[in-house]
């Protein structure tokens, strides 16, 4: 946790007053959750995305994401540590690290990475600070950590969810999505976060009679353990009634030789100049304004900002034209098109699937603050973060003691879907729980 909210207890005791007469505002009221620091809150906490750039100025107002929670229920206990500007600052820097909150270390073992960039959402929940919590995903920063973690974690379809009060890297992949010990739990909180009503129910359907799932057999390799763990999930999902396509391929996007040449890092920084300059613009005043601002600070408190590793894609980002340059709006074509159109929708369409199913990532690597985050996996979530598909991550096992997670992957409003397919996986493995929800029958009011 990088702060704990001073009002926590107050408002905890508020939510248990409303209990006691009769006023429960839905399956989650009372329950702690923590939210990544680049979630703005308008109490007395700051939300500076790990920057210490940003610790002179506090938001104006909740995000609305945030007045959901709050209206939901939720006690928001605190701000939960994150890789600096969510891992986009440079390409040498090390997930769970930032400037503000320091090292966020892994549960299962303090020498390994906890993943990022919502590295403290993933690790609180994991280690019991909290039953839920809010991460944020432009490509990888949900399902990385809850892998590494051994929690679930759910990016949802970009748009699902309201993105203004969240510090931005792209308009077009960025989503916040939930973080949990249990399907059902993601499931109650996406509910929540959503104001719907059927999340939940769908995670308790153990019978997957109908659902077809995609085996992606060019997601496997990156560890043969992993891969045994994801064999045995596989086949469990097939004893729970889903029909087994395997394989079908994977969707192949373009492996860059230098930066110059990568055209998802292109839109990133372009559209990461464009929204953080506009978030920083509607900040109070006292703290920077732009990209360049942020450089420019950090190259002024270079011993705590830039100890580690450096800032080359802000220096990018800056020096950015705006979103209507050729070079961005035909790189923006491009990807989209590899990625959905000719990829992830070719799929579903031709193999007549519902979900895919891979590993998600390997056991979490060794913390390596000199030379940065290094390893292979992951290779299942750059294709639904370009498509803006949802993807979601279920705790699948063990190796050498380290949990491992199964990547499911949908098309576009899928949620239910993904959280079904999550949750017979979870009741097979004998780890389904309520995890703390109030029954159905005492909500009202």
């Amino acid at each position: 946790m990088i702060e704990v909210n001073p009002d926590a207890m107050s408002i905890a005791m508020e939510r248990d007053a409303e209990a006691r007469d009769g006023h429960i505002r839905g399956p989650l009221h009372g329950m702690a959750i923590a939210l990544k620091d680049n979630i703005d809150t308008s109490d007395g906490m700051l939300t500076t995305a790990g920057s210490l750039a940003l610790t002179g100025t506090r938001p104006r107002q909740d995000a609305t994401l945030v007045r959901r929670l709050r209206d939901a229920g939720l006690v928001v206990l605190g701000k939960s540590n994150m890789s600096e500007w969510a891992n986009l600052r440079s390409p040498h820097s090390t997930s769970g690290w930032s400037a503000r909150g320091g090292l966020t270390r892994n549960p299962w073992d303090p020498q390994r990475n906890a993943g990022g960039s919502s590295s403290g959402s993933a690790a609180a929940v994991s280690v019991g600070v909290v039953p839920l919590a809010v991460g944020t995903e432009t490509d990888g920063s949900i399902i990385c950590p809850a892998s590494f973690n051994g929690v679930v974690g759910l990016k949802p379809t970009v748009g699902l969810l309201p993105t203004d009060g969240i510090i931005p890297i792209s308009h077009t992949q960025d989503a916040p999505g939930p973080m949990a010990r249990s399907v059902r739990l993601v499931a109650a909180l996406l509910d929540a976060m959503t104001g719907a009503d059927h999340y939940l129910a769908a995670s308790a359907e153990a019978d997957l009679s109908g659902v077809r799932i995609g085996v992606v057999r060019e997601h496997f390799g990156d560890n043969a353990p992993t891969d045994a763990v994801a064999e045995v999930a596989v086949s469990l999902l097939a004893s729970a009634g889903a029909s087994i396509v395997d394989p079908v391929p994977a969707v192949s996007l373009p492996v860059p030789a230098t930066d110059d040449e990568d055209e998802g890092l292109r839109v990133l920084l372009h559209e990461f100049q464009h929204g953080l300059n506009a978030y920083l613009a509607g900040r109070p005043a006292g703290g920077p304004r732009t990209v360049a601002d942020v450089v420019a600070f950090n190259r002024d408190h270079a011993d705590a900002e830039l100890s580690w590793f450096g800032q080359e894609y802000l220096e990018q980002a800056m020096a950015l034209p705006g979103l209507d340059s050729e070079a961005y709006r035909t790189a923006r074509a491009s990807i989209v098109r590899q990625a959905r159109d000719d990829g992830l929708d070719a799929v579903f369409s031709a193999h007549e699937v519902d979900v895919l199913v891979a590993p998600a990532f390997p056991p979490a690597s060794m913390t390596d603050l000199v030379l940065g985050d290094y390893g292979s996996g992951g290779d299942c979530t750059s294709a639904p973060a370009i498509a803006g598909y949802p993807i979601l991550s279920v705790p699948m096992g063990f190796v050498h003691g380290l949990p491992v997670g199964l990547a499911v992957t949908g098309p576009a409003h899928s949620e239910g879907v993904l959280l079904r397919v999550a949750g017979a996986l979870e009741a097979s493995l004998g780890l389904l729980a309520d995890g703390g929800l109030i029954p159905p029958t005492t909500t009202g009011g």
